[in-house]
């Protein structure tokens, strides 16, 4: 039997990214046909003549970003679509997600080259949701059209009274539960879930209107004592007089295999996060060796920056780019000479000339590699002054980024307040009177009052 072949809408208008994920098909070209637009004006125009098993698109895109593609209602037989982002946020996850996209992948070389794999998922899920959308749109029609697909169907079909009883149970209870219909029958359905997905369950049920369906996972109890992961469609059936509820209708499949892959997949994430972090540390150690006048100094303004940071209101995802950039804000320092970084005096003009450039080295030496891109701004830009007085690039004002004006006040802090071989360390006083004294020419003077306030309350602490 020949292998089937999925058509494929690739919008992508950076074509690196678009490129790779190309790459990535090319050794199934009989199993994946990629189309590949840069912009929705041209995707629009290339579906209404032609049909795709599944979109894969950029959010943001040089006219719009690609979520207009969605339907205004959730429709489970539109054509999927799965969202990719270069930074990953949380909002605009869950956007997604609520509105209809089947899957949001945030873009690394890693995930692009397993769009394969994901496209395959994300092809299944669809056709099993379209598979259930179609089945509740079967059981609409007629009662016996319901018995005659619920006793044939691979998910447990139930019908629910209001308070949760269960009227009807198809035969996939034995296979998924372990219970035959004949000993579910009658019973109450909420009293087989977890204690901890219950309340939330029967609350959002009791919110629900008439034209909402709902898909919610949530652990069920097996007949012989252990919980199972199931995922849930449920939709009520409602009297077209009164508009009251009459019952609800719930299409039901095992997921304890995804879900249990989930949590695996979510370990590998985390020890990946480790491995990135602990190359951080030793990139920032091997730093602290080569330069001694400044060992110990990275990770005193990392924690002082992280501390502002939070002052700032900044979300978690940004406080561990934050936190990152502070890690490796001098890493260009790694590529200069060492008469010139460990060089006992004052530098003379050539030396500092090169010393300046300390910034775009880090950036060329850290910019390929997408897990720091979102980090750079303070390796980048921290030497920039709000006077425009600062280097490598001389912004000025709000030119530069937020993060790396923030760190420019930690960094000559932690560098006024520290001994080094061609001078002792200034007073506290003299410090906190330089910072004021260049508030609002070399630092912006907003920032610098936060920065002082937290200092001197965490001073009276101490």
């Amino acid at each position: 039997m020949p292998e089937e072949t999925f058509r494929i809408l690739l919008i992508e208008d950076e074509d690196p990214h678009a490129e790779l994920i190309q790459r990535a098909f090319e050794d199934q070209p009989h199993r994946f046909v990629i189309q590949r637009v840069k912009s929705l004006l041209e995707a629009r125009n290339l579906m209404q003549n032609q049909e795709f098993e599944l979109i894969i698109a950029d959010w943001r895109l040089p006219d719009g970003e690609s979520m207009e593609l969605l339907p205004d209602h959730h429709d489970p037989l539109y054509t999927p679509l799965i969202l990719m982002t270069s930074y990953g946020n949380e909002r605009i996850a869950v956007e997604a997600l609520k509105s209809g996209a089947l899957d949001y992948v945030v873009k690394s070389p890693e995930s692009m080259l397993d769009m394969p794999h994901l496209a395959e998922k994300a092809i299944d899920s669809w056709r099993a949701r379209a598979e259930r959308a179609n089945m509740q749109k079967a059981l609409r029609e007629s009662e016996a059209q319901f018995r005659l697909m619920a006793e044939n169907a691979s998910d447990l079909i139930v019908r629910l009274a209001t308070d949760g009883r269960m009227l009807y149970v198809s035969p996939a209870s034995k296979n998924i539960l372990g219970y035959t219909p004949e000993e579910l029958t009658g019973k109450i359905s909420f009293e087989l879930m977890h204690e901890d997905d219950r309340a939330w369950i029967i609350n959002m049920l009791q919110q629900g209107g008439e034209k909402a369906v709902y898909t919610v996972s949530y652990r069920a109890l097996h007949k012989d004592g252990h919980y199972i992961w199931l995922e849930s469609s449920a939709r009520g059936v409602f009297d077209k007089n009164t508009h009251a509820l009459l019952e609800l209708q719930t299409a039901s499949r095992d997921i304890t295999e995804r879900k249990r892959s989930e949590q695996e997949l979510q370990i590998a994430h985390n020890n990946l996060q480790e491995a990135y972090e602990k190359t951080i540390e030793g990139w920032v150690r091997a730093l602290d060796l080569r330069d001694r006048e400044t060992e110990g100094h990275t990770q005193r303004v990392t924690e002082l920056t992280l501390r502002v940071a939070s002052k700032l209101g900044f979300s978690d995802e940004e406080m561990l780019h934050i936190k990152r950039g502070a890690l490796l804000h001098d890493m260009g320092k790694m590529a200069i000479p060492d008469e010139i970084l460990q060089k006992p005096g004052p530098l003379d003009a050539p030396e500092w000339e090169k010393m300046r450039q300390h910034p775009v080295y880090a950036f060329n030496m850290l910019s390929n590699i997408a897990y720091l891109r979102p980090a750079l701004d303070i390796p980048l830009y921290h030497h920039e002054r709000w006077d425009g007085s600062g280097y490598p690039k001389g912004l000025k004002g709000e030119d530069i980024p937020l993060t790396a004006r923030m760190f420019a006040i930690v960094d000559v802090w932690d560098a006024l307040s520290s001994d080094r071989p061609y001078r002792k360390k200034l007073p506290r006083q003299e410090v906190i009177n330089f910072l004021r004294e260049k508030s609002g020419t070399l630092f912006e003077g907003r920032l610098v009052d936060i920065f002082l306030e937290m200092i001197e309350a965490e001073n009276k602490l101490t």
